[in-house]
């Protein structure tokens, strides 16, 4: 029986606060079951596709992906006996190639400077010659936007705004498709990318769907050079704001939750974690109160380990001197010893 997405309650934060304008909620993807998000919407297509293949015993899932998406089809693929193959850029870091073989994979290429030449040699010199490939798209397919937009059926109360990182648009489609469900669609969106990855806010502000030349932020699983026609369409809609922020700001936020809060993301994560800190949330969303119920979608990602962290820190642990102001509290005065993980408090 395939691994299901897990239906995780959100997280509250309450010892110190990361902002004090609004209650701040944690909605846990990286606790499902290929350690991300795409868990649901990756889990979904899959099952959606064995429901129409021919003879599903015969089915061989191709994957094209930065890491996460390739390992989600491959846990999934896994679990239902199937075999699974991914292509992953040049970009992809050994750790997740050894996850993705450690999970099962039948096989883990590497081709190309970005997931988009990945992706097409995937789909012409792999899928093109297995008649009983079903292609596993990392985000534009509504299969994937479906069981992303079950994030928000599991909310029991509205929100007063949603964050989320953006890559290709998965997640947001799905995100916009389940406020819309629960007749939520004025619920506003932080729709949050890197500097060097930030596809959608270019396309947002030439007012056109648009190609990256490259990818050059260290969030590389936020590296699609194009979202989503979809991505782009809902985009545009009055409740969204595109929010750009640096590499720097990233890796804060991702070892700010593991000082305040103890979980290790990648920085594609990270980012939307540090919309939350040095008073940004309350500037981009001024009508906030401090009753106000925020939404931060904690999207995970296996590409991280506790030493990239203090790397990121080493690296840029400068960015943390700005954020002292509005109510903030840096990471040394959170936790003194962090400097030095393993260090004992007592």
């Amino acid at each position: 029986m395939v691994k299901a997405p897990v239906r995780w309650p959100m997280r509250l934060i309450e010892s110190l606060l990361i902002t004090p304008h609004s209650r701040i909620f944690l909605k846990l993807e990286n606790l499902q079951p290929a350690s991300s998000f795409k868990s649901r919407g990756i889990g979904n297509l899959i099952l959606q596709s064995l429901l129409t293949h021919p003879d599903p015993s015969l089915a061989h899932f191709y994957s094209s992906s930065g890491g996460n998406a390739g390992l989600a089809c491959v846990t999934a693929a896994h679990s239902l006996s199937r075999p699974a193959t991914v292509v992953v850029p040049l970009t992809t870091k050994p750790l997740m190639i050894a996850k993705i073989k450690t999970a099962g994979a039948t096989d883990v290429i590497q081709h190309g400077a970005s997931w988009v030449e990945a992706d097409k040699y995937l789909r012409e010199e792999l899928l093109a010659k297995d008649q009983n490939g079903v292609y596993v798209p990392p985000f534009d397919h509504e299969d994937v936007w479906e069981g992303a937009s079950t994030i928000v059926e599991e909310l029991e109360e509205r929100p007063d705004a949603v964050v989320c990182s953006v890559g290709g648009g998965g997640l947001f489609c799905g995100l916009q498709i389940g406020l819309k469900k629960k007749g939520w669609s004025d619920v506003s969106v932080l729709a949050v990318e890197t500097e060097g990855a930030a596809s959608l806010a270019t396309a947002l502000k030439e007012k056109a769907l648009v190609t990256l030349p490259e990818i050059t932020s260290i969030a590389t699983s936020l590296g699609a050079k194009r979202v989503a026609e979809k991505t782009f369409e809902l985009g545009q809609k009055k409740n969204v704001r595109s929010v750009v922020l640096s590499d720097a700001e990233a890796c804060m936020g991702s070892w700010r939750l593991a000082d305040d809060d103890r979980m290790i993301v990648e920085p594609a994560c990270g980012v939307s974690v540090a919309v939350c800190y040095d008073g940004k949330l309350k500037k981009l969303l001024p009508r906030l109160t401090a009753e106000s119920k925020v939404v931060i979608v904690v999207c995970g990602g296996s590409n991280i380990t506790l030493g990239m962290l203090m790397e990121f820190r080493q690296k840029y642990g400068g960015v943390e001197e700005q954020m002292a102001d509005d109510n903030g509290v840096t990471s040394t005065l959170s936790a003194p010893n962090d400097h030095s993980y393993g260090a004992s408090n007592g």
